[in-house]
């Protein structure tokens, strides 16, 4: 018992070595303006190449991630947005089309006999391009969450579009991995007749810790009950949060383990460096992959534009697809384990997947700016008639305009409608929302702040006088503030912040009056306590 102690010490002080400079390089990396993932791919990397090996606690730590990541996806999935054809037809069309052409270059290397692919044959060299036509789920999730547009509609057609390519690859792992379901995986089917109990655990389960705790018996148990009838288990975490995504907690529970995800995705991503030894040959071959992600990027673009989207919703969901995915390192080690395909191969995924990332990044971080600078030139793809949800947005002669119709936002529309009349007009990009607004009589309409085709419609009218951004994250607010410079925008503009470091962020952005929700807050609540009193 005394070893066994030891043991775990032993292994806890090597896993807390390697966070520890995970930690440092995340950080140096995002000083100059790369996600911090990309740190922690280098710190695995570098930590292989230093002769380590990946402990038992952090290879726990990274499937704990990924069941997380995908519970906390079917927490915010929308089934219905599966359905539609710009999510379920493109993802077929653009594997389908990845695989042909990948597969046919990948297998005349092999015939050629160049290093590392001559052992492939043609089985080989399709599940190869199989492997090389997913887009990463973390770093879209990621991407999305800091920019604060899960719900946007190109978020949710990036989403639906990659639970589409992870199914397909659940698919394949349960095929190749040549393991049946039994029988008893037909009782999974009773989940859906038990959600009405799963719904009323969640509301009363409070605020607090226990909220928290049943996020992780769903996830944890949901993948532990698939696995045991034999079905892959992170279907079942991702099932399991689709099961409890339309009730109104659903949302609160998100976020409430969203530092548990990130912290374990850290030993996802450390491992993904550690998981082969790095060689000339395979470094070569994965840096000659990276080019290859702009190829599906045209894919994806030229098929969401032909399925009737507007041209910037089509880029900036294909800028976040833009990437290799982890789940091509997962259909890769089937192909190592299997015999199919030499070891090196894993390396060479986790190269071009860390250098994807490092494109990838800066692609998302300027993907407005990228759309408003070549706007000719990308409106040139799209088609006349376009889907009614993406269509621009039209403010009806408002004045002041409020942007985020969170709680927030919805306070504030309220009361400058009290005070202005039906001149106040709300903006948000989640369709549910929007729905939910106009049932209680608000004029709220659908649209994306930061999209440069709506202001410049704004900059041709000059109807609002007034912009109020009470955006979900500061990246969200910049974003706006960004698009306002743009075109000049004389009027004022009011933000929302949430920390101090944040006011001065959005004053030098072009903010003219900025309001600390939480230090407000209680001159706020003082205020209504005198008027009360008063009463």
């Amino acid at each position: 018992m005394i070893m066994m102690d030891f043991e775990w010490v032993a292994i806890a002080m090597g896993d807390v070595t390697w966070i520890s400079l995970a930690f440092l390089l995340g950080f140096l990396v995002r000083v100059i303006g790369l996600p911090p993932l990309v740190g922690f791919l280098a710190t695995g990397f570098v930590l292989n190449f230093m002769g380590f090996a990946s402990g038992e606690t952090l290879q726990k730590l990274a499937d704990l991630g990924i069941t997380l990541l995908l519970f906390t996806v079917g927490l915010k999935l929308d089934l219905k947005v599966l359905l539609k054809p710009q999510v379920w037809a493109v993802t077929t069309f653009h594997i389908g089309s990845v695989i042909a052409l990948f597969g046919v270059i990948i297998f005349a290397l092999a015939t050629l006999g160049a290093p590392l692919f001559s052992t492939l044959d043609l089985t080989t060299s399709i599940i190869l391009a199989f492997a090389l036509s997913f887009s990463s789920t973390v770093f879209v999730v990621k991407s999305l969450e800091q920019k604060g547009e899960m719900k946007s509609l190109h978020g949710r057609i990036a989403i639906g579009i990659l639970v589409m390519q992870d199914l397909a690859a659940v698919a394949f792992l349960a095929i190749s991995s040549g393991k049946i379901p039994s029988l008893w995986a037909l009782s999974l089917f009773l989940l859906i007749p038990l959600r009405p109990l799963f719904h009323q655990l969640l509301q009363k389960t409070g605020h607090g810790e226990l909220l928290i705790l049943y996020g992780l018996v769903l996830a944890l148990g949901g993948a532990e009950l698939f696995e045991i009838v034999g079905v892959k288990d992170d279907l079942g975490a991702l099932i399991m949060g689709v099961l409890i995504s339309t009730h109104p907690k659903s949302v609160e529970m998100a976020k409430s383990m969203l530092g548990f995800k990130d912290l374990f995705l850290v030993g996802f991503f450390l491992s993904i460096g550690m998981s082969g030894e790095l060689s000339l040959e395979a470094l070569v071959i994965g840096i000659l992959l990276v080019p290859f992600v702009f190829i599906k990027s045209a894919l994806f673009f030229t098929l969401m534009t032909r399925f009737q989207l507007r041209a910037r919703t089509s880029l900036l969901a294909t800028l976040n697809l833009t990437n290799y995915s982890e789940f091509g390192l997962i259909v890769a080690a089937i192909g190592v384990a299997n015999g199919w395909m030499d070891p090196e191969w894993l390396v060479v995924i986790a190269i071009a997947l860390s250098l994807s990332f490092v494109i990838a990044a800066p692609l998302n971080k300027f993907d407005d700016r990228l759309y408003s600078r070549f706007r000719p030139f990308w409106s040139r793809f799209q088609r006349k008639k376009r889907l009614q949800d993406d269509l621009l947005l039209n403010t009806r002669g408002s004045t002041i305009a409020i942007f985020g119709m969170g709680r927030v936002g919805s306070g504030a529309y309220d009361r400058m409608r009290e005070a202005h009349g039906e001149t106040v007009v709300g903006v948000d990009f989640n369709a549910e929302t929007v729905k939910k607004h106009v049932a209680t009589g608000r004029k709220v309409l659908y649209g994306d702040p930061s999209d440069a085709d709506f202001w410049e419609k704004i900059e041709k009218d000059h109807s609002i006088s007034l912009v109020m951004l009470a955006l979900p994250n500061l990246q969200a607010n910049l974003n706006a503030l960004e698009q306002l410079r743009e075109i000049t925008f004389p009027g004022r503009i009011a933000a929302i912040a949430r920390y101090s470091d944040e006011e001065e962020r959005l004053r030098q952005a072009g903010a003219t009056a900025v309001f600390n929700v939480y230090t407000e807050a209680g001159t706020g609540f003082a205020d209504h306590v005198e008027a009360q009193q008063q009463a």
